[in-house]
């Protein structure tokens, strides 16, 4: 299975022109960073294992992929959740009832601490050294687009969970990256980075508010609609609304911008988005 050159489109957003880079038409089952992460065990002979070891939250866009890759591997797949909603346990949804549906092995506790030969542990969110093969991929094509359309000041955004895209993009991309932290705070998002490269690390932008990551914003969802409105693209609601509040903001505050051209890599994982409108239409009611 291989994923290459996702198409970008031009879009207009409150009157700024962005191009946007389309991973979440990769592949149904692995769209947007998980693809690029999780290129390298695609293409892996992976027979040496008998299971793949995981863990994070119930609706991650990674253990619905992770599902899936063991699913083609035919390996078991065992994922670790130090809790599950009483709702969600009584009606599945989004990506726990599809990995449910590939045979995942829920597992609420806290996550073992050795592991066998035969187990393939992938840490939360795939923040592996083995990401780097899809992402040099993916640098490539971006490289290749800006060649190609003869631009030579470019900013690429991306929001982080655990920084992992951003941080190899920078490694291999002549341009700056910027990334804003979505799951803990830019601290945490740095020590994320020093984990897997100690040097040339994206840019974090800072945020105006702080926001507590899968808890609901009014503004997400409202940034969510505008996006679809303005440029008939669907993003994420867990990422993305929250990329853009930041990307938009540092654009609109760039002293510089008329001399750049700004790309927006899609974070795929719109199989979530169900179950956060869910979510978001039962508590605002008036939206």
């Amino acid at each position: 299975m291989q994923f290459f050159n996702s198409k970008i489109d031009e879009v207009e957003v409150n009157n700024q022109k962005y191009f946007v880079k389309r991973d979440d038409l990769l592949n149904s089952d692995f769209s947007g960073n998980k693809a690029r992460k999780f290129h390298y065990f695609l293409n892996e002979d992976l027979t040496e294992y008998k299971k793949i070891i995981s863990h994070g939250s119930i609706q991650s866009n990674a253990m619905y992929s992770l599902s899936v890759l063991a699913k083609l591997k035919n390996l078991e797949f065992e994922y670790y959740v130090k809790n599950i909603p009483s709702y969600l346990l009584e009606n599945p949804s989004g990506n726990y009832k599809e990995a449910l549906n590939n045979d995942m092995k829920l597992i609420v506790d806290e996550l073992k601490d050795n592991f066998e030969k035969d187990e393939l542990f992938i840490i939360e969110g795939g923040a592996v050294k083995e990401a780097k093969y899809g992402l040099e991929i993916l640098a490539n094509e971006i490289k290749t687009w800006a060649k190609e359309n003869k631009i030579d000041k470019l900013k690429i955004f991306l929001p982080s969970g655990t920084g992992t895209t951003a941080l190899y993009l920078q490694q291999y991309l002549p341009f700056e990256v910027l990334t804003c932290s979505c799951v803990g705070d830019d601290d945490y998002l740095k020590k994320q980075f020093d984990m897997l490269e100690i040097k040339n690390h994206p840019t974090i932008l800072k945020k105006t508010k702080k926001y507590h990551f899968g808890k609901l914003y009014r503004e997400f969802y409202l940034k969510h609609l505008e996006l679809f409105e303005q440029t008939n693209i669907e993003f994420d609601l867990l990422y993305d609304s929250l990329g853009w509040i930041v990307f938009e903001d540092y654009v609109n505050n760039f002293e510089h911008k008329k001399e750049y051209t700004f790309l927006y890599i899609h974070q795929g994982g719109l199989l979530g988005n169900k179950t956060m409108l869910e979510r978001y239409r039962y508590k605002f009611t008036i939206i």
